[in-house]
């Protein structure tokens, strides 16, 4: 079910309702049968793994409970990471890996060729077992208490606001929460409907319209238009940014209206004066899941130089591949980890803010180009079109997709990025209702009505 659909249009309701109409102590049963539902009405069979997720880490932390000797407990963490990861690489990557050994075979021409698996790829898979997996951890490590009660545990990770796409939320964090008996309150029902009207408004007028274009450049055939490339780009860094800040908001205002705050996911990042300050803005639940359960444990930077090298990138590359099982993420994840590397050893020194802005904006927006290729030739043929202005068929293909349609996609990025930081900084900074509230979103409402995308596309990051 997508939050940009009719069926959540109706379903959203109906829950909240429900849920404030019931007692508490029956609240927890039905948020979790809202988030089966939630899911399954993407394909009901594969609510299977997220209950073979939930039921092995509420064992796993169970037994690591009552279980004090070290052999035992991490004979318990293995279980829950081996049990998780090998869903996540048995239904995302097996084809990849699979396509790799074939082209091997081919080339050193065998004639037995593996077959594919013909799984699907289930939404949300690498958000949730994450989110599983940092539960088990912590309570590995005593950072976490236990969870006794299955029914908020199994609520805990597929809770519907951020099942499919995040925030990755730890359960220091969530649990509690679920728990906590709720009424309904004005400041909550009035932020979190703001920011879903914010978030639907970002998703169906700006980076779906984007999105056409960009498809049409990345996906269409291929004339040697170096323009064409760098405006569909710059595009598809507004367009991706518009679908998943756009997605979290929703997700943060549909939890705030139920009486639950999740984590801030996403701030501003093309306002980021390097490739650090980016990664501290920009999907900042994954980049601190990487960060606890990858890179601290790795030694971080507290080992020599060569074995910190060897961590930083180790994490970007594995970040990389955690977007996607195709080579161009994990050369977008390289790239960023170099830009990273390179940052710090050779300090250069940009003289103004703005330059410096621009300057990562640019470097973002050049790994932006092979996270959205559909592979890695296809991305060499669109660095190779850069070196091309190709003014004419530019000019050409731009008049194709509509002379107006095209300016009024460059107008409403541009006044985008000069709006987005200041409804941010509205969200945060107050949950009341302006009286120029209501003008701003009523604007926002009607906007989204007139030019927004109601085809129900998929947000970016459900495919991840």
């Amino acid at each position: 079910m997508l939050f940009n659909s009719i069926e959540f249009l109706i379903f959203l309701p109906i829950v909240f309702i429900l849920h404030y109409l019931l007692p508490h102590k029956w609240r927890w049963l039905l948020l979790l049968i809202a988030s089966y539902v939630f899911y399954m009405a993407w394909e009901w069979k594969y609510i299977s793994l997220i209950l073979v997720s939930t039921l092995i880490d509420y064992s796993v932390a169970r037994r690591m409970e009552s279980e004090s000797r070290s052999g035992p407990r991490k004979l318990l963490l293995v279980i829950s990471m081996f049990t998780n990861l090998g869903i996540l690489v048995t239904f995302k990557y097996a084809n990849f890996f699979i396509d790799n050994v074939n082209l091997v075979v081919d080339n050193l021409g065998m004639n037995y060729l593996i077959p594919y698996t013909g799984l699907l790829l289930p939404m949300g898979i690498s958000f949730y077992t994450f989110q599983t997996m940092a539960y088990t951890i912590d309570v590995y490590r005593g950072q976490a208490k236990v969870e006794r009660h299955f029914g908020y545990f199994a609520l805990y990770v597929s809770y519907f606001p951020q099942l499919v796409a995040g925030p990755i939320e730890r359960a220091q964090n969530l649990i509690d929460q679920l728990k906590a008996k709720t009424s309904i309150r004005s400041e909550n029902l009035i932020l979190g409907s703001k920011m879903m009207i914010w978030g639907l408004f970002k998703k169906m007028v700006v980076a779906d319209r984007l999105g056409a274009f960009v498809t049409g450049v990345y996906d269409g055939p291929h004339d040697p238009s170096g323009i064409l490339v760098i405006v569909a780009t710059l595009f598809f860094a507004l367009q991706i940014y518009c679908d998943f800040s756009g997605y979290s908001d929703i997700a943060i205002g549909v939890a705030r209206i139920f009486g639950v705050r999740l984590m801030a996911n996403i701030r501003t990042p093309y306002l980021s004066k390097n490739i650090s300050e980016f990664w501290s803005r920009w999907h900042i639940s994954l980049s601190t899941w990487f960060r606890d359960y990858l890179y601290i444990p790795l030694g971080g930077n507290r080992v020599n130089k060569s074995r910190w090298l060897m961590n930083i990138m180790l994490v970007f590359l594995i970040s990389g591949f955690w977007h996607g099982a195709n080579w161009t993420f994990i050369v977008w994840g390289g790239l960023h980890g170099a830009y990273l590397l390179s940052e710090r050893f050779l300090k250069l020194k940009i003289p103004l803010l703005s330059i410096q802005r621009s300057f990562t904006f640019l470097l973002v927006c050049l790994a932006w180009l092979f996270f959205r290729a559909a592979d890695i030739g296809t991305a060499g043929d669109l660095l190779a079109e850069i070196s091309n202005p190709g003014v004419q068929n530019a000019s050409y293909f731009i008049k194709a997709f509509g002379v107006s349609q095209f300016a009024f996609l460059s107008l409403i990025g541009i006044l985008f990025m000069f709006f987005d930081p200041l409804i941010d900084k509205r969200h945060k900074s107050e949950a009341g209702l302006k009286k120029s509230d209501g003008l701003v979103y009523g604007a926002m409402v009607a906007m989204t009505l007139l030019f927004g995308n109601f085809g129900e596309v998929s947000f970016i990051y459900f495919q991840f």
